[in-house]
Parts: structure tokens; C-alpha cells; sequence
């Protein structure tokens, strides 16, 4: 993988942190706006990076989709972005979903993060990844950012794809089923040759049909590598704002 953001750049933009849980020393970074409302904890904005950047180096998930978004244009609104690194060969699930979430936790805690009001996002195979957290936490988050994600696997033997704990029926359905009360926005590109657009376009469809506030944007010309268009998105800055604004708690 090309590395788009020098080492230094990293380190003085997102600060490394680190924590012991269940046995696993968790690293991860941060970063946060200028804060401009005098002491009040921010909103957050939790960060699950795609498979190019699964290591154990804490660089690595910053530099690929947000990190580099934060950097070119920061959103002049308080906020604390949280940027948690899968190990080699694992996924969002199980107990690296689980230890995302205790990241999400000791964030909020040592940095000033307002653990009521979370937004998820994440790019790729952290796409599938934010679909999964939000069905196994279906009330911890103000709203859910995907972006060339998906539901199912999206080639025979793919550890991809999400656990709804059903035995039967429709994945598309059964997640927007869980995830009707929360505010969605997806971005795929039409001609994505690793996650079939197909994804994305069932899942909006789906969280459609069950009455979900749900925003669905298909680059028509793009492939699978879309995190740009999507980070630099005014919109959906204006979109996130408006879903995290509200009372510290």
C-alpha cells in the first residue's frame, strides 16, 4: 500500500494511545477538532479502516479514507475522530468488533469524547464492519456512514459479510430491520470490481422499505477506491453535524 501521509504527519495529527483489554493490547488514535465550546466533550466519529490497513503498526488505519479527509479539510464544528487498527488477517467481528468498541469506550474517557452521541463509519471491509457493529449494538450510535461496504459475502468463501443471528431470510432485511431508527448514509461507486455496487444498493433499498432516514450515493464512473469523493463530501459533513448535534451529556 502506498502511504499517502509521512509517519510525522501522523503522529502529530493523531496522537497513539493504548489499552489492555481481555488479555489484548489495543492501540489506536484519535484526532480532534478545535474545540470551541469551552470544556463541553465532543461528538464522535469512530473509524473502521478497510483491509489495506490491518497491521499492528497505529499508523497505518489513519492514513487511507478520513485521516487524510481531517487533514485536507477539517470540519469547523468540535469533533473527536477515533481510528482503532484491526491485527493481520482479521475482520470487524467477534471479538475485534468487541475490542472496538472498548477503543470507542477508552477514548471517550482519556480525550473528552461524548459517548452519547457516536457516529460510525468505515470504508471497505470496515464498510461491512459498521454494518456489523450497528446490529450488534443497534442503539449505541446516532447514525452510520458506509462506504463501499456490504452485507453478504461478495465472493464465494469471502470472510466478509455480517452476523445478524438469523437462521433464515433476507441479510438485507434483517439488518434494516434492526437499523430502521437509525440515519444512514452509503456511497458506492457503480463500476466497484472488489464490492459489487449490488451491496449498497440492496441495503438502501432495504432500510428504504423499512422507513429509514437513508441517503444513498452511487458514483456512476467510479470503482472500488471511493473513500475520497465520499470524506470530501460537504454534505454529509453538514449531514453528520445535524445528526450529533444536540446536548452533552
Amino acid at each position: 500500500m502506498t502511504d499517502p501521509m509521512p509517519r510525522s504527519a501522523a503522529t502529530d495529527a493523531f496522537p497513539a494511545h493504548g489499552l489492555i483489554a481481555d488479555g489484548m493490547r489495543l492501540r489506536y488514535r484519535t484526532w480532534r477538532s478545535v474545540d470551541t465550546t469551552r470544556n463541553a466533550r465532543l461528538p464522535v466519529l469512530l473509524f473502521l479502516h478497510g483491509s489495506g490497513e490491518r497491521g499492528s503498526d497505529n499508523h497505518a488505519q489513519v492514513v487511507v479514507g478520513l485521516g487524510p479527509a481531517l487533514i485536507r479539510r477539517p470540519p469547523d464544528w468540535p469533533l473527536l475522530a477515533v481510528f482503532p487498527q484491526l491485527p493481520e488477517g482479521a475482520s470487524w467481528r467477534e471479538d475485534h468488533a468487541a475490542a472496538a468498541m472498548r477503543v470507542l469506550e477508552d477514548a471517550c474517557a482519556r480525550t473528552g469524547g461524548d459517548a452519547s452521541r457516536v457516529a460510525l463509519t468505515g470504508l471497505s471491509r470496515g464498510g461491512y464492519g459498521a454494518w456489523n457493529l450497528a446490529t450488534r449494538w443497534p442503539h449505541r450510535f446516532k447514525a452510520l456512514v458506509a462506504v463501499c461496504g456490504g452485507i453478504t459475502r461478495p465472493t464465494p468463501g469471502s470472510d466478509l459479510g455480517v452476523d445478524v443471528h438469523e437462521t433464515a431470510g433476507d441479510a438485507f432485511e434483517q439488518t434494516a430491520s434492526r437499523l430502521a431508527h437509525l440515519p444512514c448514509w452509503l456511497v458506492h461507486g457503480a463500476r466497484d470490481a472488489v464490492i459489487p455496487v449490488s451491496q449498497s444498493r440492496r441495503m438502501a433499498l432495504a432500510l428504504a422499505s423499512a422507513g429509514a432516514a437513508v441517503h444513498y450515493r452511487e458514483l456512476p464512473d467510479a470503482g472500488h477506491d471511493v473513500w475520497d469523493p465520499a470524506y470530501n463530501d460537504n454534505a454529509l459533513w453538514d449531514w453528520l453535524r445535524a445528526r450529533l448535534e444536540g446536548p452533552s451529556s
